[in-house]
């Protein structure tokens, strides 16, 4: 107000203000829009080379020791790849030898090809779905291949392979049947006196999915060993760790004599790494000296090069340094089914490239052209996995998160100029990968804040903001006991979505000098026990713990009367407690059969502590491994029930609980979700019963909502949380150290909305859940952006990996320069409070409900999901529709 004031004072008015726009944003380079025009157009093929590859070695190395025979497998399936080279590609490499491809990995779970493929040999109907898959809704639109046509049929609602392709599924997934980690893990699950529980819990799909569905990610690169010695010299470093550790126990009986086998098997995976990037340096000579086009020669000679050096050397150029850290991001992803394995803060460790790259005469522009090449490629990156999954929970994205900011090693601003040129890229090549985060600092340069802001508004959905010095408390206090320092602390960045993960900093010796750059250094920080739906527990504590939906008992009957508000949540900490205790077991146990028989290969020659100890990631070979987690869903939507219930039953005694549950087994007289398709919070289409239940609804609609700064709503939050906090540290993973709570929905608020029953707050059967972690319930907030600020901080959000804050601006209040600062000063006034994270998306629903209407029109539109953006029309109506309702602030 008083900054209006002295702009008044001088003659100068908020239009004039918004009148005055950034500097326009240049159009991407000709290579991108050419290879986005292609993207577009395609659809996602699966294909059968790389599983072929994989099993093929694999066979012929049977009796080999489990690790070296694993590395060799994944050597070949990567070396024997097939190279494809676009005429205007700078940089090279896919997951597959198609743009947008992806492959199946039925040595990790067969169940499902096997019965599928089965089924299509046959000319049979596909197999049934389990109950994620079958309630999970993937986008119809883009590259998403949701049914069969002509030649192509349809895998997991999204996957599209051809025909020809189907004998070879048979035979590679047939010889898993019984022997993949689904097979083994569940055998030995099945001696568990909870596994009937365990079933019943995720046939209710109270929580969304196996741990072996996608077993790494959720973590952060590490590129320090290649970048510093280069592939040959990593194949020296092994020999020499071989000379020394074969047959040498090194005073530890139990995995010191591992450690000669590990360097085997490094030697292995470098060799695979190596031969496939000379494969994609002979497929680009070959095309050179068949193209008659001298400016396509003269690319494909530089890609030669580019690849014949990265195959051998460390590399000398910034180009050179781009190309290896993609064929090691994708060396990773192709190993096992995973989302979430972030690219760190590739911007400080490729500062020195491009620092030297400049100074010997590359241009700025170049440099751009190269990053928004690279965000083609992290985009085309495909997660294969299950409808539940590749649906339900990550919208068709991976979450390839790329950091910026921070501090570094000395405890000063990380920001280099190459992160400028990284937002610049994303802002002229509009992607929905990799998704960008600020990792928000008092000491981050003001310019470099505001070139964030600027890309925020433009309604892309990145980058998201997240809080440094939050981030770092976190880690000092996770991982302190396992050493965690000051250095180390300020290494931490995203890793997949919303995770933080910890990280340290090494030197890079390059151009004559030592850089201390950052790398990610514990395995996957997460796959623990996944997504919980929150208001479901509740659900089943009213229902006496049947689920209404399947009519499947789903917990022991607790016959209790719970005629006080603290026996409610009593009841639910104990029907959550018995889910947890099932759930963390069996994924435990999936998690120990895949490290004993599909250790990582290419992730466990990354993380630099594991080639120091000589131990892949599975034997904790990582720097910290206190990283496994308990993932939240619904939060907002459970808070609000307790507020309506303990307001109208047991505070003021308006309503029996009985009356509240009646009221919600009926959907408070509405038609619910699955009659009318419409997923919004705030559709309600009445019944012949809606008279009787209108009293009782309006209580719940207008019984104290989290978000308003109201005690009555926000101290049930700060409670929940404390709880928590003491509660998970009392489960275990897999790696023998406590659990903690992980908050985010991604999109599993659309799949266990659909599966839960109308809730005390007013929501309705089948709705989404309320979004994030700390977003308000759409419509709730009454109060504005700054209450709901104040609702979001009542706890320390340091004390848990993440919270989860999703907002929606109208592109009006944000507009010009003067909207720019607007919005970083409202993501400044939140982390001053202790937020975590915020992020945006600027659109109207407006915009959104035509792109529903007519999707085709809408190809390039990106919005907001979750951690992550996506493509508009390869995200579920569900979440859609949840979108559409999300608040908008027109004034912030």
């Amino acid at each position: 107000m008083k900054l209006q004031e002295i702009l008044k004072a001088r003659g100068i008015t908020d239009e004039q203000l918004k009148e005055v726009q950034e500097q326009d944003i240049p159009a991407a380079a000709e290579s991108f829009q050419r290879i986005m025009d292609i993207y577009y157009l395609l659809k996602v093929t699966a294909d059968m080379e790389s599983a072929y590859w994989y099993n093929r070695v694999w066979w012929e190395n049977d009796g080999d020791l489990l690790e070296v025979r694993r590395a060799k497998a994944v050597a070949a399936s990567l070396a024997h790849s097939t190279p494809t080279i676009l005429p205007y590609e700078k940089l090279v490499m896919n997951k597959t030898k198609h743009l947008r491809g992806a492959f199946p990995f039925p040595w990790v779970c067969a169940s499902f090809f096997n019965s599928l493929a089965e089924s299509l040999m046959e000319e049979a109907e596909a197999p049934a779905e389990n109950e994620a898959d079958s309630v999970s809704v993937v986008g119809a639109g883009g590259g998403n291949v949701t049914e069969s046509y002509g030649e192509v049929i349809s895998i997991a609602k999204k996957f599209g392979m051809r025909k020809e392709d189907i004998p070879v599924l048979v035979k590679v997934s047939k010889y898993w049947d019984g022997i993949s980690v689904e097979d083994i893990s569940t055998k030995y699950a099945k001696t568990l006196p909870g596994f009937e529980q365990l079933q019943n819990i995720m046939d209710s799909v109270l929580v969304m999915f196996d741990s072996f569905a996608i077993p790494q990610g959720r973590e952060v690169m590490n590129y320090y060993m290649p970048l510093q010695y280069g592939f040959d010299g990593i194949l020296e470093l092994c020999d020499e760790k071989i000379a020394k550790t074969m047959g040498e126990a090194g005073g530890d009986g139990v995995l010191g004599m591992s450690r000669g086998y590990y360097y085997a098997a490094m030697k292995e995976i470098v060799k695979g790494l190596s031969q496939w990037c000379e494969n994609y340096a002979r497929k680009a000579e070959d095309l050179a000296s068949r193209e008659p086009d001298e400016a396509y020669k003269k690319n494909y000679l530089e890609i030669a090069q580019v690849m014949h050096n990265i195959a051998h050397k460390r590399p000398s150029t910034f180009r050179e340094a781009l190309q290896m850290t993609l064929c090691l991001h994708l060396g990773v992803v192709n190993e096992d089914p995973q989302s979430g394995q972030s690219i760190g803060r590739l911007g400080q460790v490729l500062q020195p490239f491009y620092e030297k790259d400049i100074a010997d005469g590359t241009t700025t522009e170049e440099v751009v052209e190269l990053l928004e090449l690279y965000r083609i490629k992290i985009t085309c990156i495909e997660c294969f996995a299950s409808a539940g999954v590749s649906g339900g929970v990550l919208s068709s994205n991976t979450f390839n998160n790329l950091s910026l900011g921070g501090q570094n090693y000395d405890g000063l601003s990380a920001v280099t100029p190459l992160e400028y040129l990284i937002i610049e890229a994303g802002m002229r090549a509009q992607t929905p990968q990799p998704t960008l985060s600020i990792l928000y600092d008092e000491k981050l340069p003001e310019d470099f804040l505001m070139k964030a802001a600027a890309c925020t508004k433009l309604g892309i959905g990145y980058p998201a903001w997240m809080n440094n010095q939050v981030g770092m408390n976190f880690m000092l206090r996770q991982y302190g006991p396992e050493g965690m320092d000051l250095y180390d602390a300020r290494a931490w960045c995203l890793g997949g979505c919303l995770e933080s993960a910890p990280g340290c900093f090494l030197p890079l010796e390059y151009n004559g000098k030592v850089t201390m750059i950052p790398g990610g250094v514990s395995p996957t920080c997460g796959t623990g026990i996944h997504f919980t739906g929150l208001p479901k527990v509740l659900e089943l504590v009213l229902t006496n713990g049947v689920d209404k939906r399947t009519g499947k008992q789903v917990f022991p009957p607790h016959n209790k009367k719970l005629e006080t508000f603290d026996e409610l949540l009593d009841q639910w900490k104990e029907y959550l407690d018995i889910s947890n205790r099932i759930v963390n077991k069996v994924n435990n146990i999936q998690m120990d059969v895949w490290r004993k028989y599909n250790m990582p290969a290419v992730n466990s020659l990354l993380k630099p502590d594991c080639f120091k100890k000589g131990q892949h990631i599975g034997n904790c070979g990582a720097r910290y491994n206190a990283c496994i987690n308990f993932e939240s869903c619904g939060t907002i939507t459970f808070i609000n029930s307790l507020a309506s219930l303990k307001k109208n039953v047991y505070d003021t005694k308006k309503y029996t609980l009985e009356e509240m549950t009646d009221a919600m087994l009926h959907n408070f007289g509405f038609r619910t979700a699955y009659d009318t398709g419409v997923f919004s919070p705030d559709y309600h289409e009445s019944t012949d019963d809606a008279q009787k239940y209108a009293e009782i609804f309006a209580d719940c609609i207008n019984a104290p909502k989290y978000g308003n700064a109201d005690p009555y709503a926000d101290q049930l939050l700060r409670d929940y949380h404390m709880y928590l906090l003491h509660y998970l540290p009392t489960l275990e993973s897999f790696f023998g150290k406590p659990e903690y709570l992980c908050q985010i929905s991604v999109s599993t608020h659309g799949t266990q909305g659909f599966i839960t029953l109308a809730t005390a707050d007013g929501r309705l059967a089948g709705t989404t859940y309320s979004d994030g972690s700390v977003s308000a319930a759409p419509g709730t907030d009454k109060n504005g952006v700054y209450a709901l600020f104040e609702s979001a901080t009542v706890y320390d959000h340091s004390q848990n990996q993440n919270a989860q804050m999703n907002l929606k601006l109208h592109p009006s209040s944000v507009q010009g320069v003067q909207g720019t600062r607007k919005l970083l000063e409202l993501v400044r006034t939140y982390m001053r409070k202790g937020g975590f994270h915020v992020q945006f998306n600027v659109i109207s629903s407006d915009t959104l409900k035509e792109a529903q209407k007519t999707p085709d029109q809408y190809r390039d539109l990106m919005v907001r999901v979750a951690g992550f953006t996506q493509y508009w029309c390869e995200i579920g109506k569900p979440i859609q529709d949840e979108v559409i309702y999300r608040t908008e602030y027109e004034e912030v």
